[in-house]
């Protein structure tokens, strides 16, 4: 099959790339950049814009599922993330129907749902409860994927991800989603015969996972890996914390704190361990 990843400059992208290469017939990887590196075999690039339908609708053409990572990734103004990350979901999805696409395989977040309370475990039925404007652009798509899917027939997997990172925080023992993890819960919602319109959580096998993945088990995601292992270092190292900061106590961590529109990504010390090829 043809798959197509946006995205592909990415961290996270640059982990995909060469297991998609191997998983399908051929992957187009696109993104604004000029250009991503040496290329797997059977990839192809081409750079395009996310808020241009007839970019998205140049990348799509031919394909069987589109694998969407694109997007501004932080909390920002309004009007920076409106571009790619609501009309270019928008742009996905549209394209994706008019090339009659099997099933779209959406990178949502954790933010869609970030407000609620840490101590609640919540499932993947629970109703939105955007963050920031970033969680509420992830909830336009997770909409947007029901409505396709009901009006129009195309599928989507929408995989919350809650932190795709090097576990550096208290936080993260609960919330990390190894990259081998990521590789596996991507793959499954790709040959996972039939998915209707379906969400599920990234999240590794932690020991303090904070959300149920019990409603997507028949997508057969079996995380493998559990932040436990540096639990020790990160709490001799972690201040302590207070418990009436939203960013503490909130399941979108930081994102529930910061103002609306401004960015939060800078505060939560993410190392940028971008897979090289």
């Amino acid at each position: 099959m043809k798959l197509v990843l946006t995205g592909a400059a990415g961290r996270l992208g640059s982990y995909l790339r060469e297991p998609l290469a191997k998983m399908a017939t051929s992957l187009v990887s696109t993104d604004i950049a000029d250009d991503i590196g040496k290329l797997y075999e059977g990839e192809t690039y081409i750079k395009g814009d996310l808020a241009s339908l007839d970019d998205m609708m140049k990348v799509l053409e031919g394909a069987d599922m589109v694998i969407h990572f694109g997007a501004y990734v932080d909390e920002g103004p309004f009007e920076k993330l409106l571009g790619p990350n609501f009309v270019g979901a928008y742009n996905i999805w549209e394209a994706a129907y008019q090339h009659k696409l099997k099933r779209v395989v959406y990178a949502s977040s954790i933010h869609a749902v970030g407000m609620y309370p840490k101590n609640e475990f919540i499932g993947t039925d629970v109703p939105h409860r955007p963050d920031t404007f970033y969680g509420l652009a992830k909830c336009f798509a997770e909409d947007l994927g029901r409505m396709y899917w009901e009006k129009r027939g195309l599928e989507s997997v929408h995989m919350r991800i809650l932190s795709c990172a090097q576990v550096t925080n208290a936080r993260a023992l609960g919330s990390w989603l190894s990259y081998d993890d990521l590789i596996q819960l991507v793959q499954r919602c790709i040959d996972t015969p039939v998915t209707g319109f379906s969400v599920i959580y990234g999240v590794s096998n932690n020991d303090r996972a904070p959300v149920d993945n019990a409603l997507a088990s028949f997508i057969g995601y079996r995380p493998k890996d559990n932040a436990e292992q540096f639990a020790k270092e990160v709490l001799a190292n972690e201040p302590p914390m207070d418990n009436q900061d939203p960013g503490n106590m909130c399941h979108g961590g930081p994102f529930a704190s910061v103002k609306l529109g401004e960015g939060a990504t800078a505060s939560m010390g993410i190392v940028d361990d971008a897979k090289k090829t």
